[in-house]
């Protein structure tokens, strides 16, 4: 028998061959049980959404996506976008009386009773933990003195927050045409809204009380997902079970959407395992120091030192960062505040990704008692070169 490659004939006895044949079969199927567990070991899981995204919010990244950008009904998701419109235009402590046309809205109620005060802050609360319909035609009718009025409000904020696909009109999210949003567009909305910290406490209360009223959070993340600080749930027959939940892991700021999910709590516990076990987020914070420099002839022996701006890079969970920081081994006073005294490399796996300037962030003026001569000048060099490491440093993360 013969194996036949390129035209050229290679005889072997079929005793031999078999044995060949066996042991490529063998290697075959070890390739094939190996390969899928290194190639989909970073994998996202799979899904029942119809639209869905996971996003890290401190580096603008979406993690996950799928049919990002179609267009759907967010039912009561859409009262994120009423809180923060609300919050950006009253204040919480302002008074509001409740009118009867606010009890009637249909669906999820508060159960405020017609004709009480009550604060714009309590009816935040009913807002986004009891979903509560009325409190969002309330602080709609406040805020802007009608729905119509208070939907433009939120189209404009829509569009100030780069909300391409979005278009709001009611504050509570129920049924209505022409009312919706994509899982992208409620990435990007809950991100803003997670910056406000008035926002942040509300969406992350699991219980209040307000006179005899107790409202319970509707998100049960709070409770079943460690560091969960929102954001909203929501249903409607359209629209299906929808969710945004934003959980604060390894550095990240995950956010999750939803749209018309049958299992959404899982989906959304499954996807921020998977972002916790594949990501991490390195930073390299300005308002901290990166050290100090020694000064000679100022009023001060050193002068503290910071990173001109923020870095933060998300990295896979296996990344190695080092930091290089130069900087010469002394300075001559004075020195000034924001004045340029080295730089700092950021390298991932050996490869450099980034170069921020190292900073003073204090002054340090001559000190007239120290006048120092050439040769003087040339004493210090000699003794802070043999006393100080030269400054490059290599920082593991």
């Amino acid at each position: 028998m013969a194996e036949k490659k390129q035209g050229l004939s290679i005889f072997f006895p079929d005793k031999v061959l078999k044995k060949i044949k066996n042991a490529a079969a063998y290697i075959l199927i070890i390739c094939l049980l190996s390969s899928p567990l290194t190639m989909t070991a970073n994998a996202a899981p799979g899904t029942k959404a119809r639209s869905a995204v996971l996003y890290e919010a401190e580096t603008d990244t979406f993690l996950f996506t799928k049919n990002p950008d179609e267009r759907l009904p967010i039912a009561s998701i859409t009262k994120i976008m009423t809180a923060l419109v609300v919050l950006e235009n009253c204040n919480p402590e302002e008074h509001v009386q409740f009118k009867r046309q606010w009890a009637l809205t249909e669906g999820s109620s508060s159960g405020f009773r017609e004709g009480g005060w009550y604060t714009v802050r309590q009816l935040l609360y009913a807002l986004m933990l009891a979903s509560g319909n009325d409190a969002a035609v309330a602080l709609a009718c406040h805020a802007a003195g009608s729905v119509e009025n208070f939907a433009r409000l939120m189209n404009r904020k829509a569009s100030e927050l780069g909300m391409t696909n979005s278009c709001f009109k009611n504050p509570h999210g129920l049924d209505e045409k022409g009312h919706y949003s994509t899982a992208t567009d409620m990435a990007k909305l809950a991100a803003a809204a997670m910056k406000n910290e008035q926002f942040v406490i509300l969406s992350s209360t699991k219980d209040v009380k307000i006179g005899k009223y107790r409202f319970s959070n509707h998100n049960k993340l709070l409770w079943k997902y460690p560091n969960v600080v929102g954001v909203k749930t929501g249903y409607t027959s359209a629209a299906g079970r929808t969710l945004v939940t934003c959980v604060k892991k390894k550095g990240m700021t995950l956010i999750c959407v939803t749209l018309n999910d049958s299992d959404d709590w899982n989906d959304h516990i499954s996807l921020f395992d998977w972002a916790g076990a594949n990501y991490k987020i390195y930073t390299l914070d300005s308002r901290g120091g990166v050290g100090s420099l020694p000064v000679i002839s100022g009023e001060k022996e050193s002068a503290l030192l910071k990173s001109e701006r923020d870095v933060k890079l998300l990295l896979n969970s296996g990344d190695e960062v080092e930091t290089e920081i130069s900087l010469p081994r002394f300075a001559y006073a004075p020195v000034s505040e924001y004045e340029k005294a080295g730089e700092v490399h950021i390298l991932v796996n050996g490869k450099k990704v980034d170069t921020v300037q190292i900073l003073y962030s204090e002054s340090v003026p001559v000190d007239p008692a120290v006048p120092l001569t050439f040769w003087e000048k040339v004493k210090w060099s000699w003794r802070l070169s043999n006393q100080y490491m030269d400054a490059r440093y290599f920082l593991m993360y």
